[in-house]
Formats: structure tokens, C-alpha cells, sequence
């Protein structure tokens, strides 16, 4: 990040009047935004991180905490245009990268995979994920672990995403998983989907597997309509076949009386 503080702090401000509805003024964000506080003190901590003052950097970010319920890591590197709607809950951990105009919703989480696990091999190691430009990560998300979240991409509110995110995509569900590929760089959609729809790929394969079923089903009762006819008409030649003998066996007897009379 080559700006300097106040040209990021600026495009901070900016981002939350053009992203959310409810902004009404510049004044109103400088004033009452818990993720505007969070993102400026986080600003300055990380300012602070950089020069080596580590402890006052720490001790600025669990203030902003305190304050916002919002806990940026000092060492994260946060680009402009960053916007924080609502927030509370919200964790971006240490070697967390986020790029350009970057939105998140409250209780997203950043994080790594088993920190408490062999902490001293995971340390100075990039632990935390790097979401590119351009990314809305909905309520409730969990990134977890050194993935990329490609620009453009959308992460749905409670996705679990333990892989990388190829750019223009948009994924949801436990774990993460695609829904679309399409590019919307030009339209901000709140909590990663759009028009409310979310189409899910379980719902279309047991939609699929119905269908397929209903149509099995449909051919089961042709089948068994065909066999139904097969054996009427099995039977009408069975009884053909009967009656013909009958006939036969008839005309046999009345010749042999006919014989017999003549004798």
C-alpha cells in the first residue's frame, strides 16, 4: 500500500457512503460507523506495527475492539476502499492480505486452520487468507487458511471456504462450493448473492434425480402397460388355440360315430 493514511482513510469513507443505502452523509459515517472507527484505528495501528512499535499497535487494535467489537490484526494488510457494514464479530487475522474495494458483512472470520496447534512452527508463516479486488464476503463467513479469494468473487453469508476462489465466481454453503461464473464488477451485491436467489447445487441435483426419477417411473407403467396388452393377447391366442382343439376334437368324435353307424 504506497498511499499514504489519509488518502486510504478518505477511500474508506467514500466506499461506506457509495456501498451502503443507509449512509446519509460523510458526518454521519465519521460519527456513528463502528466499522468506519474499526478500519480508521486499524489504520494507525498498522502504522504503528510497521515502525516496530508492536506493543502500542496492539494495544490501539484491542481499544478499536472494545469499542466496535471488530478485531483487525495490526499486521494485516488492508488496501483502500475497504468497507465494513454493520461488523460486530468480525476477525481478520494476522497475515491476512485483502486487496481494492473490499466489502465484508458481521461475523466474518479470517483465520487460520488449528492455530493452537504447533503454534511455534506457524509463527511468521502466512497463516490467514488473501481476498482479491472487489470481493463481498456475506454475514457469517468463515475463510479459513492460506486460500485466495480471486477479484470479483462473492463468498455467501455462512460459507465455509477452506479452498481457493477462482475470480467472477460466487460461492456459498458448508463446505464452500460454486454456484455460478458470471463477472458483476459493475453492480454491489449485498451478502454475495443476487435478487435474493441463491441457486444451490444440491437443490438442482435432487431436482435432477426426481426428475429422472418421474421419468423412470413413466416408463416402468409403459412397460408395464405393454406387458398387461402382451399378455391379453397371449391369453386371446391361448383360448384360441383351446377352442380350436375343442372344435377339432368335436369333429374328430362325430366322425368316428359317423363311421361306427355305417358299420
Amino acid at each position: 500500500m504506497s498511499k499514504n493514511i489519509f488518502s486510504l482513510i478518505k477511500s474508506d469513507l467514500l466506499a461506506a457512503k457509495s456501498r451502503d443505502p443507509a449512509a446519509r452523509s460523510l458526518v454521519e459515517i465519521i460519527f456513528t460507523y463502528s466499522g468506519f472507527h474499526a478500519i480508521f484505528l486499524y489504520r494507525i495501528s498498522h502504522i504503528l506495527w510497521k515502525i516496530h512499535l508492536k506493543f502500542l499497535a496492539r494495544f490501539l487494535s484491542n481499544i478499536a475492539r472494545i469499542i466496535t467489537s471488530i478485531e483487525i490484526h495490526p499486521a494485516s494488510k488492508i488496501d483502500e476502499g475497504f468497507f465494513v457494514d454493520h461488523g460486530a464479530g468480525l476477525v481478520i487475522g494476522e497475515t491476512s492480505e485483502l486487496g481494492k474495494n473490499v466489502t465484508m458483512y458481521q461475523q466474518v472470520t479470517l483465520g487460520g486452520i488449528s492455530p493452537s496447534l504447533n503454534s511455534e512452527k506457524q509463527k511468521n508463516l502466512k497463516r490467514h487468507p488473501t481476498i482479491g479486488d472487489n470481493v463481498i464476503i456475506g454475514s457469517g463467513a468463515q475463510i479459513l487458511g492460506p486460500v485466495k479469494i480471486g477479484y470479483n468473487s462473492r463468498i455467501g453469508a455462512n460459507a465455509v471456504v477452506l479452498n481457493d476462489v477462482p475470480v467472477n465466481q460466487t460461492y456459498i454453503g458448508i463446505p464452500a462450493r460454486k454456484v455460478r461464473s458470471k463477472s458483476e464488477i459493475s453492480s454491489f451485491m449485498p451478502y454475495g448473492i443476487i435478487d435474493g436467489k441463491i441457486d444451490d447445487p444440491n437443490k438442482s441435483r435432487i431436482v435432477g434425480i426426481l426428475n429422472e426419477f418421474n421419468e423412470i417411473s413413466s416408463r416402468m407403467k409403459l412397460l408395464e402397460e405393454e406387458l398387461n396388452n402382451f399378455n391379453a393377447k397371449d391369453r386371446f391366442i391361448e383360448d384360441s388355440v383351446v377352442e380350436s382343439e375343442k372344435k377339432k376334437k368335436n369333429n374328430d368324435l362325430g366322425n368316428e360315430n359317423e363311421t361306427n353307424i355305417k358299420r
